[in-house]
């Protein structure tokens, strides 16, 4: 089975605390909300301490038209991603070093900016891969992308046993803030979202760079879409930019849709939810990750990684789910022990992969 052999974090430079989150929304929205000391408490009960983002904090006070966001989520993207890649390359979860031009395909993950050319072929610049690498940009899959790009990966190796697959997820979702948009919705985000850089190396069968370490091998995946619930959560795309679109609704609704999603998947290997030991869950927020564990009948215990990461982060979207993958390969697992990697994004749609470090 294709293996995921390497992992890499980027943080963005600039360290926001969580109180510091908090004054700068009580002076943008204190005029706006006559409740406002009340709905800031959100900030507190959300159990995130601190996040990254890549402009210095009074610039979100600003006003910003959608040309200036994109053109530094361009040049952020670009740049923390060449970083990214080369630390997956060169981590020592590999054997050794892995050289740009052993790379086949690059699958770029992204919701919070746009651009064509896209942005692995930038980096593509940057680094010194081959001329026939395939690329292939998934746009749009927010929260649920880091784990749909690994599902892709998966599928292309099973295709070609002897393929590299980078999967390369960038958000920089602080520059879609907007200090204007007076909605719930934004306040919630505000409290919750962050920036995040993250990337993963997939091997297939027949590579070469196969390890004889433990490391995860990906055993299957399944993706799931909820018919009409386009709302529940993505993007309202608008003159000035890109505005949030949060239901209050999802804790709800995952404890009620994603237990029969995952024991139906598990039961298709025989498996049942007492045979996972790791549960690799991108940790949407506070109120997510209890819901995965009433679905699941999970302790705290399954979800206490993610909860960290959280914690230490903020939810950065699509590469959070792979920066709770990294800590769990840090852990090393013993060979034989299964997982599950689930993530949960628009559509409302949600995406699994069933792991087994061997």
């Amino acid at each position: 089975m294709p293996q995921i052999l390497s992992v890499s974090t980027e943080l963005p430079p600039n360290l926001i605390k969580q109180d510091e989150a908090v004054e700068l929304s009580r002076s943008i929205f204190s005029g706006r909300f006559k409740d406002i000391e009340r709905l800031l408490t959100v900030f507190q009960n959300g159990d995130i301490e601190q996040r990254n983002v890549c402009m210095p904090l009074d610039w979100y006070g600003k006003d910003h038209d959608f040309e200036e966001r994109n053109e530094l989520y361009i040049s952020h993207a670009v740049e923390f991603g060449t970083k990214a890649v080369r630390s997956c390359l060169t981590s020592s979860f590999l054997d050794r070093p892995v050289k740009a031009d052993e790379i086949d395909a690059i699958i770029f993950v992204s919701s919070t900016g746009i651009a064509t050319p896209s942005i692995e072929a930038r980096i593509m610049n940057k680094l010194p891969f081959r001329d026939d690498v395939k690329r292939i940009p998934l746009w749009g899959l927010g929260c649920a992308g880091g784990a749909s790009g690994l599902s892709r990966a998966f599928e292309f190796t099973k295709a070609y046993p002897e393929a590299n697959v980078l999967v390369l997820a960038v958000e920089l979702c602080s520059l879609t803030f907007q200090k204007d948009d007076y909605s719930k919705s934004n306040l919630v985000g505000v409290s919750l979202f962050s920036d995040g850089i993250a990337c993963a190396l997939i091997a297939g069968d027949d590579s070469s760079l196969k390890t004889e370490r433990i490391r995860p091998s990906i055993l299957g995946t399944t993706s799931k879409l909820m018919p009409d619930s386009e709302d529940v959560m993505g993007w309202n795309v608008k003159n000035s930019g890109l505005y949030v679109v949060f239901s209050k609704s999802i804790p709800a609704i995952i404890t009620e849709w994603l237990g029969p999603f995952v024991h139906q998947f598990l039961a298709e290997y025989g498996l049942s939810d007492r045979d996972i030991t790791r549960f690799v869950a991108h940790p949407g927020g506070k109120k997510v990750l209890q819901a995965y564990e009433d679905a699941l009948h999970f302790d705290s215990s399954m979800t206490e990684i993610s909860r960290n990461v959280l914690r230490m982060n903020g939810n950065m979207s699509s590469p959070t789910v792979l920066y709770v993958l990294m800590e769990f390969m840090e852990a090393e697992p013993q060979a034989g022990e299964y997982g599950i990697l689930a993530a949960l994004g628009p559509g409302f749609s949600g995406e699994l992969q069933l792991l087994k470090w061997e």
